[in-house]
C-alpha cells in the first residue's frame, strides 16, 4: 500500500471534525528525535539501516515483535508482516518505506494502557490533537523551498520552515515528463504552492514503532496511523 493509498483509505475511517485553515501556517511542528541519547537505541537503528540496505530478510524478521502491527485492519504478527510486506521477494517496498520513516527522527507515543513505544517519524507522536491529521501535513525542513508549479524550474513563493499547512494533493508529479520527483500541492495565505514530497509528512502514513525490551529493541509496529 503506497504512502497515498494509506491516506486514502484512512481518510474514510474519520469523520473530519476540522475545516482546514490558512491559521495552520502559524502552527510549528518541531523536529524531535527523543532517544537520541540511548546509545542502545543508536546502536540498534545503525544495525537496522544496515540490514535495509543489504535486504538482510533474516535479521528483520528476527527483531519483530511477535504481535507486530501491520495495517489499519488490525492485522498483527510475523507471518502477516510478511504477506502484507512481500518480505521475500527481491523488491520489497519494506527496503524503501522503512529508511524513510526512521531518517526523519522519532518520538515517544503512549497508546492507552500499554507501553510506551518509539515512534518514526516523530509527526505522528507530536502531533497537535486539535487539528484535523487528514486535512494538513508538516514540513520536516528548514527553509524549505515553495514553489509556484510542480517543477524546481519554476518561481519560489517562499520558504517553509517545521510549518504545519493545509494539503489539497498529496501526490503530483513533476512538470518533466516522466522526471521522477513528486510534489505535494499546499495552500498559502496568498494562493497555493508545491513542495517536494520528501520535505512534508502526513501523521497518518506508515509509521514504524519500537520496543525496548530486555533482550533488546523489537519493532512492535510498521503502519499507518490507524495501525
Amino acid at each position: 500500500m503506497s504512502r497515498l493509498i494509506a491516506r486514502l483509505v484512512l481518510a474514510l475511517l474519520f469523520v473530519g471534525a476540522f475545516t482546514p485553515s490558512l491559521r495552520a501556517q502559524e502552527r510549528k511542528l518541531e523536529p524531535a528525535d527523543e532517544a537520541i541519547g540511548d546509545l542502545s537505541w543508536a546502536h540498534f537503528k545503525n544495525r537496522l539501516l544496515d540490514a535495509v540496505m543489504k535486504r538482510d530478510r533474516k535479521f528483520m524478521l528476527s527483531i519483530l515483535d511477535r504481535n507486530v502491527r501491520v495495517g489499519i485492519d488490525g492485522a498483527r504478527g510475523i507471518p502477516e508482516f510478511s504477506k502484507q510486506w512481500y518480505l521475500d521477494a527481491e523488491d520489497s517496498r519494506l527496503w524503501r518505506e522503512l529508511p524513510s520513516a526512521l531518517f526523519v527522527g522519532a518520538a515517544w507515543l503512549a497508546r492507552g494502557k500499554g507501553p510506551r513505544e518509539l515512534c518514526a517519524p516523530y509527526v505522528l507522536a507530536r502531533w497537535p490533537r486539535n487539528m484535523d491529521p487528514h486535512a494538513y501535513g508538516a514540513v520536516i525542513s528548514r527553509d524549505a523551498l515553495v514553489k509556484a508549479a510542480p517543477s524546481s524550474e519554476s518561481a519560489t513563493l517562499t520558504t517553509l520552515s517545521y510549518d504545519i499547512v493545509p494539503v489539497t494533493d498529496w501526490e503530483v508529479d513533476d512538470r518533466a515528463p516522466d522526471f521522477p520527483q513528486k510534489w505535494v500541492r499546499i495552500k498559502l495565505k496568498t494562493g497555493e504552492g508545491f513542495v517536494p514530497e520528501e520535505q512534508i509528512r502526513s501523521p497518518i502514513e506508515y509509521h514504524a514503532c519500537f520496543l525496548k525490551t530486555e533482550n533488546g529493541w523489537r519493532m512492535t509496529a510498521f503502519a499507518p496511523a490507524g495501525g
